[in-house]
């Protein structure tokens, strides 16, 4: 079994909020049609934020990219290519523990 401190540097989890499902299509198939992720998966989420002084309340569209720690440069900058916020959601999280052959699947599909 791969020691978790190896895989905090290998493997991360990419959340991106976006407006609409066909940008959230066009931004997912381009990370991955670029191997730049294995998968990423599109979720509907209700958020409530701040913006420009204003509570507000929206839809969205939460991508979930599976890829590794080296690629989070160029998915973020593929994403940002494509976002149609001014200032979008980008977070990376630290996959520190999984299952080893889905780990193996990522390194495969992701170059």
């Amino acid at each position: 079994m791969m020691e978790p401190l190896l895989l905090i540097k290998k493997y991360i989890l990419v959340l991106a909020a976006v407006g609409n499902q066909s940008e959230a299509r066009a931004i997912a198939r381009q990370l991955v049609e670029q191997r730049l992720a294995a998968c990423v998966g599109i979720l509907t989420q209700q958020s409530l934020y701040r913006w420009e002084g204003k509570i507000t309340e929206d839809s969205e569209y939460l991508l979930t990219v599976k890829t590794t720690h080296e690629r989070y440069e160029a998915v973020r900058d593929a994403v940002l290519a494509m976002h149609s916020y001014d200032v979008p959601e980008i977070m990376s999280i630290d996959i520190v523990e999984g299952n080893a052959a889905y780990l193996d699947w990522i390194s495969d599909s992701v170059s």
